[in-house]
C-alpha cells in the first residue's frame, strides 16, 4: 500500500516559477499540488475550497498580500497548516520575520528539488526545518536533550528582543545596559547553545518556547 500523499500548495506571485515548481514536484510520488495562488489574499479565497491542504510553499515579496501576513493568517485560521517560507531573500530580518510569523521552515529558492522534498517531509514529519545554507553557518540545537542550559531573566529578556527587528544597540536601550552588556548576553548564548547567528539563537527560542510570538 502506497504512503499518502503530502498535499501542498505553492504560493508565489511569479507565474513562470510557480508553474515550474509545480512540474518539478509533480514528479515526486510523495507529492499532490492541489493549488496555485498568486498571494496572500488569492490563498484566503483557494483554499477555502481545499482545506485540507498539509503545507503552503510561502514566497514573501509579493503584491496585495505578503508572504508575512499571509502565514500570520494561515496560522491564526488554518493552525494546522504548515507554512514552509521559499525565497530568494538570505538575510535574517525575512527568516525571523517569517519565523515569528509562524513559518515551519525556510529554504532558498536556489535549492534543488531533492532538498525542497527532504525540508517538505521534514517539516510535515517533525514540524521544523530550517536549512544550514540559509545564514551560512547556522548552527541549531534542535534534538532533546538531557541537560538542558540554564538561561538567566536578563538572557531570557535579550532573547526575546533578538526576534524583533531592533538592533543590537536599540536592545541595549531597551535593557538599559551598555552595548557591551548585550554582547555579552549575545555570546553567553552563543557558548550555552553552540550558536553563532542571531537567527539560529531565534530559532532555537521558538522551537523550545522561550521567544513568545
Amino acid at each position: 500500500m502506497s504512503a499518502e500523499k503530502i498535499s501542498i500548495a505553492i504560493v508565489d506571485d511569479h507565474t513562470l516559477f510557480r508553474s515550474g515548481l509545480a512540474s518539478l514536484l509533480d514528479e515526486f510520488d510523495e507529492i499532490e499540488i492541489l493549488f496555485e495562488s498568486t498571494n496572500g489574499q488569492d490563498l484566503q479565497t483557494k483554499i477555502k475550497n481545499q482545506p485540507d491542504v498539509d503545507l503552503i510553499l510561502m514566497d514573501i515579496n509579493m503584491p496585495v498580500m505578503d508572504g508575512f501576513a499571509a502565514t500570520k493568517w494561515i496560522k491564526e485560521y488554518h493552525p494546522n497548516v504548515n507554512v514552509l517560507a521559499l525565497s530568494m531573500l538570505e538575510d535574517e530580518k525575512a527568516i525571523i520575520g517569517m519565523l515569528r510569523a509562524g513559518a515551519s521552515g525556510y529554504m532558498l529558492k536556489e535549492s534543488t528539488p531533492n532538498e525542497l522534498l527532504t525540508a517538505i517531509k521534514t517539516v510535515t514529519e517533525k514540524g521544523f526545518f530550517v536549512n544550514d545554507l540559509v545564514s551560512g553557518r547556522l548552527l541549531v540545537a534542535l534534538k532533546d536533550g538531557d541537560a538542558k542550559p540554564i538561561f538567566s531573566a536578563r538572557e531570557l529578556t535579550f532573547l526575546q528582543h533578538c526576534s524583533t527587528e531592533h538592533t543590537y544597540k536599540e536592545i541595549a536601550e531597551l535593557m538599559n545596559v551598555s552595548h557591551r552588556t548585550v554582547d555579552n548576553y549575545r555570546e553567553s548564548l552563543f557558548a550555552k547553545l553552540n550558536i553563532r547567528s542571531r537567527t539560529g539563537l531565534v530559532v532555537y527560542g521558538i522551537k523550545n518556547g522561550l521567544i513568545v510570538i
